[in-house]
């Protein structure tokens, strides 16, 4: 796993700077994917498109990473997991996720558009899943106790409207290096699903300094 974790001495200024840019490309990308789903223009606007997003994909393909973005640790003490599914602002495919961290739990409020559709109208119940397991994740790592996913159980309580979206989770106990936690994910109808996860710290991770386990950090 070593080699997903690097170190990066970027000054202060510009990693900020660097951050603004890959949300701001991680956005309009997201915006694109949207207007794809949703587009009704004609063949003839469609091939136009096309073109302009091959050149696009070009144009970001020139220099690669050779890996996966991974975790990076920056002197000043950010850390990056921007290719995260969930979380990572230079990943387009993530939902437009910006978690917060209060005393006791952590919660974030954002919009899903129609790219997350399930059932019409609906998110898809895999996307619901997905942002539980990381709310609930991320309160075990908030609260000090990190782990990876042992085992996550969702209770889809109704519908959950394409729209605002509020989700929060939370620590409730810990045994040896096992964390259990739970959360919520509702809309302005009231909770639509219930969570409950056990994360496990793997035993590669056990020698870590903590805040280098999992990459949880405010970058």
């Amino acid at each position: 796993m070593s080699g997903y974790f690097t170190d990066d001495d970027i000054p202060a200024e510009e990693l900020t700077r660097r951050i603004d840019r890959a949300r701001g490309l991680a956005d309009s990308v997201r915006e694109l994917v949207a207007a794809t789903v949703v587009t009704d223009v004609s063949d003839d606007e469609q091939i136009e498109a096309q073109r302009h997003i091959e050149a696009a994909a070009a144009v970001l393909g020139r220099r690669r990473i050779d890996t996966s973005f991974g975790i990076r640790f920056n002197s000043d003490g950010r850390q990056r997991n921007w290719g995260n599914a969930v979380e990572g602002i230079r990943n387009p495919i993530a939902p437009p996720v910006d978690f917060r961290a209060e005393s006791d739990h952590v919660w974030a409020e954002f919009t899903l558009g129609p790219q997350y559709e399930g059932p019409p109208g609906l998110v898809h119940g895999g996307v619901i899943a997905m942002i539980l397991d990381q709310v609930l994740g991320n309160a075990a790592v908030h609260a000090g106790a990190p782990g990876m996913t042992g085992t996550l159980s969702i209770r889809y309580r109704q519908g959950t409207k394409l729209g605002p979206i509020r989700v929060e989770g939370r620590l409730d106990r810990t045994e040896g290096h096992k964390s259990f936690a739970s959360g919520t994910i509702a809309t302005p109808d009231g909770v639509c699903a219930e969570a409950e996860g056990i994360f496990i710290l793997p035993r590669w991770a056990r020698g870590l300094d903590t805040d280098r386990r999992f990459g949880i950090g405010d970058a």
